[in-house]
This record gives C-alpha cells, structure tokens and sequence, in this order.
C-alpha cells in the first residue's frame, strides 16, 4: 500500500478485492494458465469465428492478466513489459513450426491494448476503493 498525503498508511483492504491476498494470486494464476491454452492449443482445437473476434478474444484475454497481476501485487511497468514480451513471443511461437499457427502483427496490437486497458481498470478499481475508504 502507499502512503497518503498526511504520511500514515491507509487501513489494508479486506475482503474480495484485498491485493495480493490469495484470491487475486489464484485469479492471476488461472489467467496465465487459460492464456496458454488459448494461445498455444494446436490449430485443429481453435474454432472457427467470424473476422475479428480473435482480436477481441485477445484483447480481452490480457486485459483480464493485466488486471489480475495488479491485483496479485505485479508492479505496474514490470507486469506491462512482460505481458508485451509474453504477447511477442506467443506470436513468434505461433509462427513456428511447433504451434504451427498463424502469426499476426494485429493480435499484438490487440493484446498491447488489452494490457494497456487492464492496467487503466485496474487504476480505476484502485482509485474507486481509496475513494470509499477515505472518511468525508
């Protein structure tokens, strides 16, 4: 937690949304192992879909790892490096012959957005629990 402006530490959040308690690190836990799944699983086990749900599928699927790792207590430019690394290397992998699936510049662009957009309702999240814990 930080400190506010007066210099004393805010009380510790309880309950479903308490950060780094083990619910968030289980929801981060199963976020990264469903992004396995979904980004590695061989190309006979992808279903088909209409043009450009695959971007929202990734898209919403680092949204949800970049929310959850704030959660979980991953630093904010730590989390957003290697989620962006994570996502190059999945589409490099993708293109080889050991996933043997298409890479795509546009799956990165929609996963760096699902980061960026995870990070940003993580902060809000934050900011909304500060708001309701300050008296006034």
């Amino acid at each position: 937690m930080t400190a506010t402006s007066t210099g004393c530490s805010p009380e510790p959040v309880t309950g479903p949304l308490q950060e780094h308690g083990a619910l968030a690190r289980g929801a981060f836990a199963v976020a990264v192992l469903v992004s396995l799944a979904v980004l590695f699983a061989p190309p006979g086990d992808v279903p088909s879909s209409p043009p450009g749900v695959d971007k929202v599928v990734h898209l919403s699927l680092f949204a949800v790892l970049a929310f959850t790792g704030r959660w979980a207590g991953v630093g904010q430019g730590v989390l957003a490096a290697l989620l962006v690394l994570y996502a190059a290397g999945s589409e490099l992998l993708q293109g080889t012959s050991l996933v043997d699936r298409d890479a795509s510049i546009g799956d990165l662009v929609a996963d760096s957005a699902g980061v960026v957009i995870g990070l940003l309702l993580w902060r809000l999240v934050a900011a909304r629990r500060t708001r309701s814990r300050t008296p006034g």
